[in-house]
């Protein structure tokens, strides 16, 4: 059973919470995007079980009043037993999506999984007409190069700054680069994509700057944050008529997930601290 304090970071452990949990928050005008936790199996038959639970998983949402989505981690699907058993996975999952008009995101994870990630979502990308999305990391030097390869490729992508302790000869580690990085893509993207950008970011200079984009180009576009960081701000942006979807994780690997959460950010530690205290 997940704590009191985890589950403002987590769904719960099944699919029927984490549907429960987006019926919930899509009467506030929030999507959000589904995520089965779990990584980096060893052996197949985990990796089989976790993309038929998505399988599953996209049909139950195509049956419930939620507005809902999901996101699928390479490494979880097979990546790491060979790209043919991700690649394979994938498409279970992304046809699935397209069969029941549920969008499919594929996460981004460490750079040695780009090419494998990218190759399966281009060739998804224009199987589904545009039904899976992906997400690029702006503290990758080879990002810039990456999306314009994804501008001729159906379906949208989430740019976010980058969360792996990537090695500098092909990442930047100064906030202010990868800032003035993902300042840059953000531009382009709004520029050259048509089938909207999502903004996967909770610094609001960011999701300021993409407004005005938005203004000036007219490119559609959502903001993604996670789910327990920042809500009050997820409401406020969707009553302000912006696109607003929450990554939502569940499952019974949990514990890892909200460790991560909170050594990630001070306020995260604080709130959980709060919390023990208080509860």
């Amino acid at each position: 059973m997940i704590p009191p304090i985890a589950s403002n970071f987590v769904a719960g452990e099944t699919p029927a919470a984490a549907i429960e949990h987006a019926e919930q928050t899509s009467t506030r005008d929030v999507g959000c995007i589904l995520n089965l936790l779990g990584e980096h199996y060893e052996e197949r038959p985990p990796a089989d079980a976790d993309a038929d639970e998505y399988v599953e998983l996209v049909a139950d949402i195509a049956t419930s009043p939620a507005t809902a989505c999901v996101s699928v981690k390479p490494s979880q699907i097979g990546l790491d037993l060979g790209d043919d058993v991700f690649a394979e996975n994938l498409e279970r999952i992304a046809m699935a999506g397209a069969e029941h008009d549920v969008f499919v995101w594929v996460d981004m994870e460490d750079h040695t999984t780009t090419d494998a990630t990218l190759d399966a979502v281009e060739e998804l990308g224009h199987a589904t007409d545009g039904n899976v999305g992906v997400c690029v990391q702006a503290n990758l030097k080879r990002t810039p190069e990456d999306l314009e390869r994804l501008a001729e490729v159906p379906g949208k992508v989430r740019l976010v700054k980058g969360a792996y302790d990537e090695p500098k000869s092909v990442a930047y580690k100064k906030k202010a680069r990868v800032d003035e990085q993902y300042r840059d893509l953000l531009e382009y993207m709004f520029r050259e994509f048509d089938d909207g950008v999502a903004v996967g970011s909770h610094d609001p200079e960011m999701i300021s700057f993409a407004r005005d984009l938005h203004a000036e180009y007219g490119t559609p576009y959502e903001v993604q944050m996670l789910m327990g960081v920042r809500e009050s701000a997820q409401f406020d942006l969707a009553s302000d008529d912006v696109e607003v979807w929450q990554y939502v994780p569940y499952g019974d690997k949990w514990f890892q997930y909200f460790y991560r959460r909170v050594r990630e950010r001070k306020s995260n530690a604080l709130f959980a601290l709060r919390a023990v205290l208080t509860g």
